[in-house]
């Protein structure tokens, strides 16, 4: 009976370690914002959002943030050999076709992972391939992700017609929640 009792309790403060140390590293976030979170701005206390670095366009001329107020602009940090990336592909095509003539602009910034997705020419073949028909930008050097503090793959901005972000998700998920801000910053009123 005491070897069970001494088992228990080293399994149990192997776990308390475990959960501590995670903790105490930042281990628990990063976990956490892999399964996905969100976070939404008041107007009034949103930053506008920062102008898009240079890169290689596909699907549009260049865009500029700043020329596009009026209209509510979705950004996505994707790349193309994530998977995760290619599980939101759906719902951000979906808002592209359904929204776009209603005022939403999708952007998809491609900051890659891997050596191979560094190459425009093999961008241009993934989107092409992934149907995707909304304008993306190479950010092969990351200075859009590092303006915006992207993190992980994807992360997805919405911004205002203002220019303001008003919301942030990281991962998948959050579909309704960002379907139904599209819905919201597209009735507001404001250039």
């Amino acid at each position: 009976m005491d070897s069970r009792r001494n088992m228990l309790i080293g399994i149990v403060t192997g776990i308390v370690i475990v959960a501590a140390l995670s903790y105490a590293t930042g281990l628990t976030k990063l976990i956490r914002s892999s399964f996905g979170s969100s976070t939404e701005y008041k107007s009034s206390g949103s930053a506008a959002a920062p102008e898009l670095a240079t890169g290689d366009w596909i699907n549009s001329a260049p865009l500029k943030l700043n020329e596009l107020r009026g209209r509510v602009v979705l950004i996505e940090f994707w790349t193309f050999g994530c998977i995760n990336c290619r599980n939101t592909l759906p719902f951000i095509k979906s808002w592209h076709d359904r929204y776009q003539d209603k005022g939403l602009t999708v952007i998809g910034v491609h900051s890659p992972e891997f050596d191979e997705e560094r190459e425009v020419e093999n961008l241009r073949r993934e989107v092409t391939s992934l149907g995707i028909r909304y304008a993306v930008v190479t950010d092969n050097d990351y200075q859009t992700w590092s303006t915006y503090h992207v993190e992980a793959w994807p992360t997805t901005f919405l911004l205002d017609k203002q220019g303001r972000i008003r919301w942030m998700h990281v991962g998948e998920g959050g579909y309704d929640e960002a379907e139904r801000l599209i819905q919201k910053l597209l009735a507001e009123n404001g250039t």
